[in-house]
């Protein structure tokens, strides 16, 4: 039988780590046999301690077991010995030493916990601001690997950025603001991880060849950089320091790199929050000029004064400005942003940005105009330096293939724009062109209206030809409008689509929402039959813990609960059916089919098992005696959506889902019972117990159930 299945081996853990993780077997058990070294006997492979009697842990001269003659001496002088002796047993100051040593690992551990749950909580939070959760991983990595200081760097291609601090050194804070965007010196820990993708770890950078940045202003000596890894591409790395010599243990590496991982989710998700929200601005932000433009047939100004906001703001930049050619000249006809436009116009020629663009018919993007690269441009070097810009993003305005202007960005950091913000750009440049072209059509339609009103009392003869003529223009103002129609209704049915996603994932498991949005249609909701793995758990004691609990206290446990498993039910390709207080279900293999749907549930219970133990313990120390039951079923079921327009849920119904509620009600706490089909399907992968048979309400005949003890060891 596994270790798991012993329930003293279960006290023995610590957060759901194995006493062998923390070496308590050379610990504790060194400790004790010193106390009482006839009393004690330890095995460090198994992890549990036993005390024996003198008698039974000597053996005897007859082969290893005592005689009889022999045990009646023994029993004899143990009577005569003195009661003290009698009685002695492991010693107080072993015994303290052993508790303070555990008392300590569960207290790090503890903390450990709180910090990743207080990130994982920020990380369900967070609407695409990084700030604050880059902060708080730097905070506890600081805080708990007893560091004295942090930075969070990002990559952007060849190019480094802090871009989070905690309790940096001002001095450090002054130096690293000079620098800014910086490539990493050979030699230094951050040229090595950027290079291998591997950790750093020095233990006094003083004594190195290249000290490095961070030494040498912010007083560092012992340092360890960990890289922040998406698909093997790397995106950022995470440095803590000690103004001290003290190397960092592996243990505190490993946290580190957790808290890595952890950063990337966030990053992730912010990615795609951001990315959405980027894309409904742009739509929305096209419906809008869209609306100018068709509001304002007459006059360009509005419609260009609205491009250079809507650039402004979807770009990030700092300023934008809108130019026109009159003849020579580049003339600013919008401004958006706190930099003065100093002229009405310019000359264009090749020395500064915008007249480059016009004269090269090409985008022209300067990331800094303090650097070499900006030598081409005298003027418009001259002029960043008086007005503080450093980076410039200019798009002509192309008719017919001919430069009629310029959109321009400016900002007054070395920010380079993105592929995205450029692409958007140069589509705001065409709604200009597209509002110029159309105030000129629709100013030539008005001079030809007039001019044959004009000349109406002098071409009678000719009234046909010109009322023919007036239909063709007013054919083409309809087809404008129409245009414009067709451009708002693409915009209309694009947010359409944006919302109904978002609906969808709101209000469906994340795989049937996923399988919807791919697919374009609903077929998949609808009622089918499969087989398929039910799993369901609950909370042993609840009902008694929430009518005697105040219900803030109940919501509280929910929430740490249901965050527990919900990370889990994703990581195991699970489908949530639903979940109602403490009672979740969980199926397998639908609607998104999965191998072995049966493991699949089975190491979820496991893992699932491991994350409750930390949290009833937290529970138990808060005063609130909960415990937890799986029960897994397999077999066939009919699924599809249940409920109502606005609310639906994704329902499985059939025997299987009854066998697995079933199970769960017989389940101890701790026990994770399965069905004989279950057993058979992962008989060989995990360690299981017989626990009898069962007669399960709504079941016809007693069903013989299993309890899962823990995962074979591989061979």
């Amino acid at each position: 039988m596994s270790l798991d299945c012993i329930p003293s081996a279960g006290r023995l853990r610590q957060h759901n780590r194995p006493l062998a993780d923390i070496k308590f077997g050379q610990a504790a058990g060194t400790i004790l046999a010193r106390s009482a070294p006839s009393r004690i006997k330890v095995w460090p492979d198994k992890m549990f301690l036993l005390t024996l009697g003198a008698d039974m842990a000597r053996p005897s001269r007859t082969g290893g077991k005592p005689t009889k003659q022999r045990r009646k001496r023994i029993t004899q002088k143990r009577r005569n010995a003195p009661k003290a002796m009698r009685n002695r047993g492991v010693s107080i100051a072993g015994q303290e030493t052993v508790v303070t040593w555990l008392t300590q690992e569960r207290d790090e551990a503890l903390l450990r916990e709180t910090a990743n749950a207080e990130i994982l909580r920020l990380i369900a939070k967070s609407s695409g601001d990084l700030e604050l959760l880059f902060r708080t991983i730097l905070e506890n990595a600081t805080r708990i690997c007893n560091a004295n200081f942090g930075t969070l760097f990002r990559i952007d291609g060849e190019n480094i950025l802090p871009v989070a601090q905690f309790n940096t050194p001002t001095t450090l804070l002054k130096a690293q603001a000079r620098r800014g965007l910086f490539k990493p010196t050979p030699g230094t820990a951050m040229e090595h991880v950027l290079r291998t993708k591997q950790v750093s770890h020095s233990a006094d950078k003083v004594t190195e060849p290249v000290p490095g940045f961070f030494a040498e202003h912010g007083g560092a000596r012992s340092q360890v950089a960990v890289p922040i890894l998406k698909d093997d591409f790397l995106i950022g790395v995470i440095v803590i320091y000690r103004q001290e010599v003290r190397p960092f243990t592996d243990k505190q590496i490993e946290l580190l790199q957790n808290f890595a991982s952890q950063a990337v989710i966030a990053i992730e998700n912010a990615r795609l929050f951001n990315e959405t929200s980027e894309a409904l601005e742009r739509q929305t932000a096209t419906a809008d000029i869209l609306k100018v433009i068709a509001s304002s047939p007459t006059n360009v100004a509005p419609v260009l004064q609205a491009i250079a906001e809507s650039a402004c703001a979807l770009c990030s930049a700092l300023d934008a400005s809108v130019t026109l050619r009159h003849g020579d000249h580049l003339r600013f006809v919008a401004h958006h942003g706190p930099i003065p436009i100093s002229v009405e116009a310019r000359q264009i020629n090749r020395n500064w940005i915008n007249g480059r663009a016009v004269i090269d018919k090409e985008t022209v993007h300067v990331h800094d105009l303090y650097a070499p690269e900006a030598d081409d441009f005298p003027e418009g070097r001259e002029m960043a330096r008086r007005l503080g810009v450093r980076t410039v993003l200019a798009v002509p305005l192309l008719r017919d293939h001919e430069a009629i202007g310029t959109v321009t960005l400016r900002r007054d950091q070395v920010h380079p724009f993105s592929e995205k913000q450029i692409t958007l750009l140069q589509t705001f440049a065409d709604q200009a062109v597209i509002a110029i072209q159309n105030v000129r059509l629709f100013e030539a339609v008005q001079a030809r209206t007039q001019e044959l009103r004009d000349r109406t009392v002098e071409l009678e003869k000719s009234y046909d030809l010109v009322r023919q003529q007036a239909s063709q223009l007013e054919a083409q103002s309809q087809e404008l409008l129409k245009l414009n129609q067709q451009l708002e209704q693409r915009v209309a049915d694009q947010v359409g689509e944006i919302e109904r996603m978002s609906r969808l994932r709101r209000f469906l498991p994340p795989q049937v929402a996923d399988l919807i949005v791919a697919s374009g249609s609903e077929k998949q909701l609808e009622s089918h039959r499969r087989e398929i793995t039910a799993l369901f758990c609950d909370l042993r004691g609840f009902t008694g813990f929430s009518e005697a609990s105040a219900p803030e206290d109940v919501m509280a446990l929910l929430r740490d609960y249901h965050a527990a498993i919900g990370e889990i039910i994703i990581k195991y390709s699970g489908t949530l059916e639903r979940y109602a207080g403490d009672g979740v279900m969980v199926v397998f293999n639908d609607p998104v089919p999965v191998d072995n749907p049966a493991l699949r549930a089975v190491l979820m219970a496991l893992e699932t098992r491991e994350a409750m133990g930390a949290l009833m313990e937290k529970w138990r120390q808060l005063g609130h005696d909960v415990g937890f039951g799986i029960g897994i079923a397999h077999g066939f079921a009919t699924l599809g959506t249940i409920g109502f327009e606005g609310r639906f849920d994704y329902s499985a119904i059939g025997t299987v889902s009854n066998v697995a509620s079933r199970l769960c009600d017989e389940a101890k706490p701790g026990q994770i019972l399965i069905s004989p089909r279950v057993f058979t399907a992962v008989k060989d992968e995990v360690t299981v117990e017989p626990v009898g048979e069962f007669a399960l309400k709504g079941i016809g005949r007693p069903l013989a159930a299993y309890n899962v003890c823990a995962i074979k060891p591989a061979n």
